[in-house]
């Protein structure tokens, strides 16, 4: 039987909405809440028990509002940081997390070396590497690229293709001066650029995402998939007080969504 429990998808802005979009083509009848924590941009920049307090509340008010039957943490910061400590304290959830794809990276990587382009808060934690050298990876070659989610987050809309080529290239030849062979995108906001860096990567090394894992794993959880005829219209929502940039407005249009501030509770 068809259920209206919302599937959520939570990130700090706009990184999640290459998930969210791709799993709403595969999955069309399904209802979608949306939330991007705008009031705590950037996540990457905070220390690890400072957001999983935040993570913790948030979600906690999502449950109480929604009643979601899954939620997709649709952030790799956040998922490292708080996804075991949010299924202990919302054992009645099933929870999604977008971890960085470093197992396949590691399993195709013929240095032993693998590019991480990410925020701080990722690039600093000894899961990454312990995951790495599970599967046979070897060094794990980090960069941080806080500017780089600003411009996503804020200019994305706005830049040309020019500009967004000249900021992948920066990275790559980073990258390319530690003679590694395989990239991994560390932070969802990283896909608007996915074909960018793949094709300025092209042929020497090989770039790595988990779109299509995370939606695969999101419908092998989903025992409620809806298939309504007339699937209801999925709900873009933001945290903080004032009203949301225009911005906004184009990425809840561009998704088919109502966009509204989360209430307080």
């Amino acid at each position: 039987m068809a259920t209206e429990r919302p599937i959520l998808f939570l990130d700090s802005g706009i990184g999640g909405i290459p998930y969210c979009r791709h799993f709403l083509q595969r999955n069309p009848g399904e209802s979608i809440v949306y939330l991007a924590d705008r009031q705590h941009f950037p996540y990457g920049r905070r220390e690890k028990e400072e957001l999983v307090a935040i993570l913790r509340a948030l979600v906690g008010r999502l449950i109480r509002t929604f009643n979601p039957k899954i939620a997709v943490i649709a952030c790799n910061t956040a998922t490292i940081a708080a996804l075991s400590e949010l299924r202990e304290s919302f054992p009645g959830l099933p929870f999604v997390g977008t971890v960085p794809a470093v197992k396949p990276a590691a399993l195709t990587s013929k240095t032993g070396k693998i590019g991480l382009l990410g925020t701080e808060l990722t690039i600093r934690q000894p899961y990454i590497r312990e995951l790495a050298a599970h599967f046979g990876g070897g060094e794990i070659v980090g960069i941080a690229a806080p500017e780089l989610v600003e411009f996503i987050e804020n200019r994305i809309h706005l830049a040309t293709a020019e500009e967004k080529t000249e900021m992948v290239r920066g990275y790559l030849e980073q990258f390319r001066a530690d003679g590694l062979d395989t990239l991994v995108l560390g932070c969802t906001h990283f896909l608007f650029l996915l074909e960018d860096f793949r094709r300025e990567s092209s042929p020497d090394i090989t770039v790595f995402d988990s779109v299509e894992g995370i939606t695969h794993r999101i419908e092998a959880l989903d025992a409620e998939a809806a298939h309504p005829e007339n699937p209801p219209r999925g709900r873009l929502i933001l945290t903080g007080t004032g009203e949301p940039e225009a911005s906004w407005t184009s990425w809840a249009d561009s998704l088919g969504f109502d966009l509204s501030l989360l209430e307080e509770r």
